[in-house]
């Protein structure tokens, strides 16, 4: 994992630095497996996250907001209870392990001087968050373990803390050049970055590969083949920088995506990869994460929504299939009514009992002039009057599932580009908020049955809505889903705002408002970006973008939300760059 020890020691000591004796004033759990701890010190206020999941675990200052759940889990008001207006009065690493202690001063219920612990172990599928008392009995924890699970070690209240088991690796702090050469000499064909991690304590692969790239200029140099006093040297300098506190976070970049990140400068990536240096271990763990958490959170709460989308789109989809075969069979109604007439006109020749008869075929004209004939296949147990009127009901029958099947089928395309829609507003999605809007739409439009135990909310809530300003200084607002698409749309617009939506496509609506004024042609491209990001072409070039007044756009009777015609419009074609676009979004914008 990345947050390995070496990053613990830079976050712990730019915690140490920045928030001790620093005292809480909120705690927070916005989500399971993650406490918030809003600090206040003589330099301002700071924010605490400690994350024990599985996935991303990390302890450090964070400047991003979370939305809290309404009701606190039990974690969460157990450390109000006891955290609240305490005093951080220590902050260590237990060895060169993935522990943080951290210590603090507060009182207990007589109102008597004590000290409380907060213990994260940042340990990967096996990480946890113990809160334990003066004596350093478990008081609870987010994450119980009992001799079912582990026979090691137990974490239960009222037991006394233990570190986790030690593993059979050296301390890399307490190693000199003899010891760690005579490992070396031992590691034969081994790769020596594996080497690394599997010989000593709290080392991350990258860190191990950038000693490896240090010492002999690549990443894949087995053991052998290594020079002992180069790869001791690049151990030592990072050691060193750990020592002394000389941390140099820094994150690797592949096309603007994160890839790594470390407590040293990694330069074993070559050309394509960007190295971004940051000041702040916080703002690096920020950055590295902000998306992989606001994605994987939506995920598992957005779970049943995109249940109910996937089911759907696969029903309406099978049954369009259907109906269309259906459809093509009915194209056989004419040659039907062609096989009655015929019979009709031959019933002289005809007779009870023939299963099929060969008739002269008057429309089929050859160059020849003669006519072509055609073969009918008969009931033997009708009369030829009554197979002429088993012909014309079949051709009458698909007549009218001809106009029938056309206005199904009609109607089924359009619920698919609704579900589409929907798809791409759960794409969008950036708050609780946000899935609770797509939710009650769902509600609202006939999904209810699939979704087990919601209750529509009876009293709804003003949207909130994405907004930014243009260049000119324009303001820009942006709907997220179909809920937010009619409010910007209906309610928030005036006549005279110009409304956008990309062409052709699910996406949202975004309306620049004016206020009368005629914008720069700057300020259309900026607002067109906008349209063009937050719909299903976010990621292509070119993409054309429909823009007109507000008073052109309409909403027919009985549409699905968020569905609306326009008849005049300009188009423009511009390319959704999503660094443009967040630079101009506004702060009060959910982000």
């Amino acid at each position: 994992m990345a947050f390995d020890a070496g990053m613990l020691a830079c976050t712990l000591g730019e915690i140490r630095e920045k928030a001790l004796g620093a005292r809480i004033e909120k705690v927070f759990q916005p989500e399971r497996d993650e406490i918030v701890l809003q600090m206040r010190s003589l330099e301002g206020g700071k924010r605490l996250l400690i994350n024990a999941g599985s996935n991303n675990p990390r302890i450090g200052f964070t400047g991003e907001q979370k939305e809290n759940p309404m009701t606190p889990p039990m974690l969460c008001m157990l450390l109000r209870k006891h955290l609240q207006g305490a005093k951080l009065s220590e902050i260590r690493q237990a060895g060169f392990e993935r522990v943080a202690i951290l210590e603090f001063e507060s009182r207990d219920e007589m109102g008597f001087p004590c000290k409380k612990y907060l213990i994260a172990e940042i340990m990967g599928k096996y990480s946890n968050l113990i809160f334990a008392n003066e004596e350093k009995k478990v008081v609870s924890a987010l994450r119980l373990v009992d001799f079912s699970t582990s026979a090691l070690r137990q974490v239960l209240p009222g037991m006394t803390y233990e570190l986790p088991p030690k593993q059979e690796k050296l301390d890399p702090l307490a190693m000199d050049e003899t010891t760690f050469l005579r490992q070396l000499a031992s590691g034969g064909e081994r790769p020596a970055d594996k080497w690394l991690v599997a010989t000593f304590l709290g080392l991350s692969p990258a860190v191990a590969r950038e000693m490896v790239f240090t010492a002999t200029g690549r990443t894949d140099c087995p053991v052998i083949a290594c020079d002992g006093a180069a790869l001791w040297k690049a151990f030592l300098g990072v050691m060193e920088r750990i020592r002394t506190g000389a941390f140099a976070p820094c994150m690797v970049l592949k096309d603007g995506v994160p890839v790594e990140y470390a407590f040293c400068p990694l330069r074993q990536y070559g050309a394509g990869f960007e190295l971004r240096s940051y000041e702040s271990a916080g703002t690096l763990l920020d950055d590295f994460f902000h998306t992989r958490d606001r994605e994987n959170h939506l995920r598992q709460r957005a779970s049943d929504v995109l249940r109910i989308l996937t089911n759907a789109d696969a029903r309406i989809r099978k049954k369009l299939e259907l109906q269309r075969g259906e459809l093509k069979e009915c194209e056989k109604g004419e040659e039907y009514k062609k096989y009655a007439d015929l019979i009709t006109a031959n019933l002289y020749q005809l007779s009870r009992g023939m299963s099929r008869v060969e008739l002269i075929d008057y429309e089929d004209y050859r160059e020849d002039g003669s006519f072509g004939t055609c073969v009918i296949t008969l009931d033997s147990r009708l009369s030829p009057a009554a197979n002429a009127q088993v012909y014309y009901k079949k051709y009458n029958k698909s007549k009218t599932a001809r106009v029938e099947l056309t206005r199904q089928i009609e109607l089924g395309e359009a619920e698919l580009r609704y579900v589409d829609s929907v798809f791409d507003a759960l794409s969008h999605a950036e708050t609780a908020a946000d899935l609770a809007e797509i939710r009650e739409e769902l509600y609202r439009s006939g999904y209810a049955s699939k979704m087990k135990h919601y209750a529509l909310s009876q009293k709804s809530k003003t949207p909130v809505v994405a907004q930014f300003q243009t260049t000119g200084g324009y303001r820009v607002l942006c709907g997220k889903n179909n809920v937010q698409n009619e409010y910007i749309t209906h309610k928030l617009a005036g006549k005279n705002d110009y409304w956008f939506h990309v062409k052709n496509l699910p996406g949202s609506h975004t309306v620049m408002l004016c206020n009368g004024e005629e914008p720069s042609e700057r300020d259309f491209t900026e607002a067109a970006e906008i349209a063009a990001y937050f719909s299903k072409g976010a990621d292509g070039q070119n993409v054309e973008v429909d823009y007109t007044l507000v008073r052109n756009v309409k909403k027919p009777a009985g549409a699905k939300p968020g569905f609306v015609i326009y008849h005049t419009n300009w188009s423009c074609i511009v390319t959704p760059n999503e660094q443009r676009v967040q630079a101009l979004r506004l702060p009060n914008g959910s982000k």
